[in-house]
């Protein structure tokens, strides 16, 4: 088994990982998102992910950070791998409906709309600013940062932003069965209602289609002057697409196998029609001795709060994948 695919990155000196959390309007549809117990409760999913990788613990509220079925989210993860690294993370407030119970550095954007209806993120040029503010100011702080995000149905606001920056993409999701059907009707919805889009103006098609995290991660990137690496899959595709269209830098990507290799999805494709390097990780969760985790082999969660790309930086560090594996079943362990 190769733990992380082959690279030609260096160890870092002073490493951040950065979590941009934001909301979608669309994670309320039935059926969109599996990240949290009912459609509604999935707003709150970001503050609850951000307060368990801080704190260790979801204190704001009874509830374990499990999935119905016993599969650890992937915010547990995230959050074992800031033990082993020493790192404290930072949290981005890109557009939440619910108040952080975390510090976080806020941009004051509002939180995502449903494209079918009305424009997605009307403040999506402000947002995008203020992330290049943020960026800056990081860069001053850390030689690499790793932008990791948790926006619950973000994978089908990704769609929308790739099909009408014009790739022909098929997108990943939480569920062990995609919600194709659901997905595509949406952005059949999106289209019907936003007509044609212009790939030259791609802060236009986020403001049109996309989630305020998309606008911050694309700020960041374009401010900071050091090393970037984006943590998630779909999502972060549509972030790079976005920052191509742009014509601004387009950093790496790092997610877990799982993600990249969903057959429902197209990650590897769309990445080469992007242009974007894709950096994946094994961790081997079928073998680790946890059935919650094994169930990341079977299509369940795959992706998300940058777990790939917390990961990644793991083994980026020196730390070896027996270390990293025992790490995040210690830590997943606990939650049961």
């Amino acid at each position: 088994m190769v733990f992380v695919t082959p690279h030609g990155l260096k160890k870092a000196d002073n490493p951040l990982f950065v979590g941009i959390l934001a909301n979608t309007r669309l994670s309320t549809v039935p059926g969109v998102s599996g990240a949290g117990p009912t459609a509604k409760k999935t707003l709150l999913t970001p503050v609850l992910d951000a307060e368990l990788i801080t704190n260790g613990a979801i204190t704001s509220m009874p509830v374990r950070p499990n999935t119905p079925t016993g599969c650890p989210t992937p915010a547990t993860i995230t959050r074992a791998v800031m033990e082993l690294l020493d790192i404290t993370p930072l949290f981005v407030n890109a557009g939440l409906v619910h108040t952080p119970t975390v510090p976080c550095l806020d941009l004051y954007g509002s939180p995502g709309e449903d494209p079918r209806y009305s424009d997605a993120v009307p403040g999506a040029s402000d947002i995008f600013l203020k992330g290049e503010t943020a960026g800056r100011l990081l860069s001053q702080y850390s030689d690499l940062l790793v932008l990791g995000e948790c926006v619950p149905g973000g994978t089908t606001t990704a769609l929308c932003v790739l099909r009408a920056l014009g790739y022909p993409a098929r997108v990943s999701s939480s569920y062990a069965e995609n919600p194709v059907c659901i997905k595509e009707g949406i952005w059949d919805a999106v289209h019907a209602r936003a007509g044609n889009f212009n790939p030259e103006y791609p802060l236009e098609i986020v403001r049109t289609t996309g989630d305020p995290m998309m606008a911050a991660v694309a700020g960041i990137v374009s401010g900071c002057k050091g090393n970037v690496l984006l943590a998630g899959g779909t999502q972060m595709l549509a972030v790079a697409a976005v920052l191509k269209a742009m014509g601004k830098k387009v950093p790496g990507i790092a997610m877990t196998c799982y993600v990249r290799n969903d057959p429902e999805a197209d990650i590897t494709s769309t990445g080469q029609a992007i242009g974007v390097e894709i950096f994946s990780v094994d961790p081997g969760f079928g073998d680790i001795g946890h059935p919650g985790l094994a169930r990341y082999c079977i299509g369940e969660v795959k992706e998300g709060m940058g777990a790939g790309g917390a990961m990644f930086l793991a083994s980026l560090q020196g730390f070896t994948p027996e270390r990293i594996r025992h790490q995040i079943f210690s830590t997943v362990s606990r939650y049961h």
